[in-house]
């Protein structure tokens, strides 16, 4: 992928107006997006499964991907020993190029911010990366990833930093203050793909819910 081409990609999606204008995008770029992220060296996905293992033991399940996409993360989680894993993505297209790869044993199609088709406690952990960023999911998107995961379940997300700053830290306080979860791990400020030095950073962090 050129730098024009994913600057005019990752602009169409950051600049989205609604959640059925980044399914739209997403759903155009699906059968290319595997290879446009890899030539960019996109970094999300190995951060925060390196969270993830350092936090979940291998074998737990079952696990969530959300905001999956194509199954970039599916794929290393299955190498890295966690079988059960389903996926959750807003993009009908996405989520079929994710269907094909054979490694979710789920696929749903819905938006973060909203009520998720999960029960409560569901799930034993959770890993989102490239979702809490401009033009997706703000904070609004936190609850409910709380609400289905299991008590002692641990949490998995990158967070553009402008959002870190303009009110998910601070929520994520108000969360620790009411016993809800607790922050277990912060990488810091870093850059989610190499030449975007100069552009607002992202950071992973690992919540650990009560």
């Amino acid at each position: 992928m050129s730098a024009e081409d994913k600057t005019s990609r990752l602009g169409a999606v950051y600049q989205a107006g609604s959640s059925e204008d980044v399914a739209r995008v997403y759903d155009a770029w699906a059968e290319n997006y595997d290879q446009d992220m890899s030539l960019a060296g996109y970094r999300h996905p190995a951060i925060s499964l390196a969270l993830l293992c350092r936090h979940v033991p291998k074998g737990a399940g079952p696990l969530l991907d959300a905001g999956a996409g194509t199954g970039l993360i599916g794929e290393w989680l299955a190498i890295a020993g966690f079988n059960h894993v389903e996926a959750l993505d807003i993009s009908a297209g996405m989520l079929a190029v994710a269907g094909r790869k054979g490694i979710y044993q789920a696929l749903h199609q819905a938006a973060l911010g909203t009520r998720l088709p999960f029960a409560d406690n569901q799930v034993a952990a959770i890993i989102s990366a490239g979702v809490f960023t401009s033009g997706h999911v703000g904070v609004e998107g936190l609850d409910d990833l709380l609400r289905i995961c299991a008590p002692g379940g641990t949490i998995i997300l990158t967070v553009k930093d402008v959002l870190w700053q303009s009110g998910f830290s601070a929520r994520i306080k108000e969360l620790e203050a009411a016993g809800v979860c607790a922050l277990i791990d912060d990488t810091g400020p870093y850059v989610s793909m190499p030449g975007e030095e100069g552009t607002t950073p992202s950071r992973c962090i690992a919540l650990r819910v009560h």
